[in-house]
């Protein structure tokens, strides 16, 4: 649940306005496309975590398997990028709170619910994903209400199928349908919660059951609103000013409902807000056992939380609030794109850690797996393939060219600082013998 509640944010609820801007009402194709890529990655991650089942473990299976380097990019990499995603949330929480609240500043709600995610993540794992269950299931029933509700409104004559209005089904063409691929991939960031968290997992079992029944979930809210949304809104009315979902009722008459989806869409920013920071903390801790962070991040509660790491992670979040309200109105998408590269850091090292994995490993100990990948290694090669591909048609996407452009940098930096923080340890290990 922590996965669903993760991923189930304002990627779809407002980013997938800016998906059928660009794919149209293709965008049906686009997230089924996304949803087969995101499949392959789930069971990748799956199979690694079974066999490594560590905090932050997808970083943990880059290191094993790809190296040092790749473990510290691929965690400080994704650290990065989501760290930035908990201030948007809270930005985006405050936002929701002035339909109903317009007099209160923002900055009162960013605060109470900054407190209130810090004080969730302090709990021990079972409380929090108990917490997160309530909320994931908030999002996941009013979606499912959605689409049950689209769909009556489309089958029942009450709205006109606008799947082919205003240039059918490709207005922008079939590229248009590939160029959306990057907001379908960014919808479902978050699904690798559940590497993150195989750590504090019962067993094995609990791996693989929470691995198929979090992707079944996601995959039906994402293809199913999606398809409601283009078929009872033309594509060319919705975008990033307000969640597209809002959008549909006031487009069916029915605004009494726009209350009720505003709800929803607070939930959704608190909920991966906790999602978030919650794997922010288990990478740094994960981050410290490797020796590429402080000591202190090291430090467990009494109920087994990574407490300081907790802290620093939320703490980090204080630079997204800033970004958000000094970057123009577009700020959203811009976040988007970083968060996108950083995001993709992480699943294309896990493919590439999985599929050396199962290099490494004899017929015997693939076969003696409690969880085993549909596809092995082949179907890893696929996704990675599409991923890299994906994130070079950024390019293409003004709005998220940002993610491609700042990919050269990021890696750079990230580099530099392994070097920095490797040579500093060495050091340190060499004065103290």
């Amino acid at each position: 649940m922590v996965a669903v509640g993760g991923s189930i944010g304002t990627g779809l609820l407002l980013g997938s306005g800016a998906a059928a801007q660009v794919a149209g009402p293709a965008i049906i194709f686009t997230y089924l496309i996304g949803a087969v890529v995101a499949f392959i990655v789930t069971m990748a991650l799956g199979e690694v975590s079974a066999r490594h089942p560590e905090a932050g473990s997808f970083g943990v299976a880059a290191e094993i398997y790809l190296g040092p380097w790749a473990g510290f990019v691929t965690r400080y990499g994704y650290w990065i990028a989501i760290v930035l995603s908990v201030g948007a949330e809270q930005v985006a929480a405050a936002t929701y709170m002035n339909h109903w609240y317009p007099d209160v500043p923002g900055v009162v709600w960013i605060v109470i619910f900054s407190s209130g995610i810090v004080a969730v993540n302090l709990l021990s794992v079972g409380n929090l994903g108990s917490f997160e269950t309530w909320f994931a299931m908030i999002k996941v029933v009013t979606i499912f209400a959605f689409i049950l509700i689209g769909t009556a409104l489309l089958f029942g004559g009450k709205v006109a199928p606008q799947y082919e209005a205003s240039g059918g089904w490709f207005p922008n063409g079939k590229a248009g349908m590939f160029l959306g691929l990057a907001f379908a991939l960014f919808s479902f960031l978050g699904i690798e919660l559940l590497s993150a968290s195989s750590g504090e997992a019962k067993d094995i079992a609990a791996i693989k059951r929470g691995t198929y029944i979090a992707f079944g979930l996601l995959a039906f809210v994402y293809i199913g609103a999606t398809a409601v949304l283009v078929g009872v809104v033309p594509w060319n009315l919705v975008g990033v000013q307000e969640s597209p979902f809002v959008t549909v009722f006031e487009f069916a008459h029915l605004s009494v409902a726009s209350g009720v989806m505003n709800f929803v869409a607070l939930t959704a920013a608190l909920s991966g807000s906790v999602a978030t920071l919650y794997i922010c903390s288990r990478m740094l801790y994960s981050l410290s056992q490797s020796g590429f962070a402080p000591r202190m991040l090291q430090e467990v509660a009494p109920n087994g939380v990574p407490r300081t790491a907790v802290v620093v992670s939320a703490a980090g979040a204080i630079v997204g609030v800033v970004l958000q309200y000094r970057l123009p109105e577009g700020a959203y998408l811009y976040i988007i794109g970083t968060s996108l590269f950083g995001g993709m850091i992480g699943w294309a090292m896990t493919l590439a850690a999985h599929i050396a994995m199962r290099r490494r490993m004899s017929e015997h100990e693939v076969n003696a797996l409690a969880f085993r990948a549909p596809g092995g290694a082949a179907a890893s090669w696929i996704a990675l393939i599409a991923i890299v591909a994906v994130m070079i048609s950024t390019w293409w996407v003004p709005r998220l060219q940002i993610a491609i452009v700042s990919g050269g940098p990021y890696m750079v930096i990230l580099t530099l600082a392994y070097f920095a923080v490797r040579k500093r340890s060495q050091k340190w290990i060499q004065s103290s013998l």
